[in-house]
């Protein structure tokens, strides 16, 4: 089990940095376009806020994908080692 915990943190870490990098561009660009109120503001708004909104929510998914990851990897292998014991406990 902890091998897959280890290949899991390990995998994360290499996905953690670039996906922060664009989420946190995206969020910080979009800011003037959400604060603006000058011409085009009823427009731009209003088709700003799901991007920021969606960024904002994978910003919340890169930390727990890496969790359930390592449940559904997890159970995999007890899964593996259940059937393995049976097969032994056959012969």
């Amino acid at each position: 089990m902890q091998e897959v915990r280890d290949a899991v943190v390990i995998a994360g870490k290499k996905r953690v940095r670039p996906a922060m990098m664009t989420a946190a561009v995206a969020i910080i660009a979009l800011l003037p376009v959400l604060t603006s109120t000058g011409k085009g503001a009823d427009i731009m708004v209003p088709m700003a806020i799901p991007t920021f909104g969606g960024m904002t929510i994978q910003l919340m998914t890169m930390f727990v994908v890496p969790v359930l990851q390592a449940y559904w990897r997890e159970s995999v292998v007890r899964a593996g080692m259940r059937v393995q014991g049976a097969e032994q406990s056959n012969l």
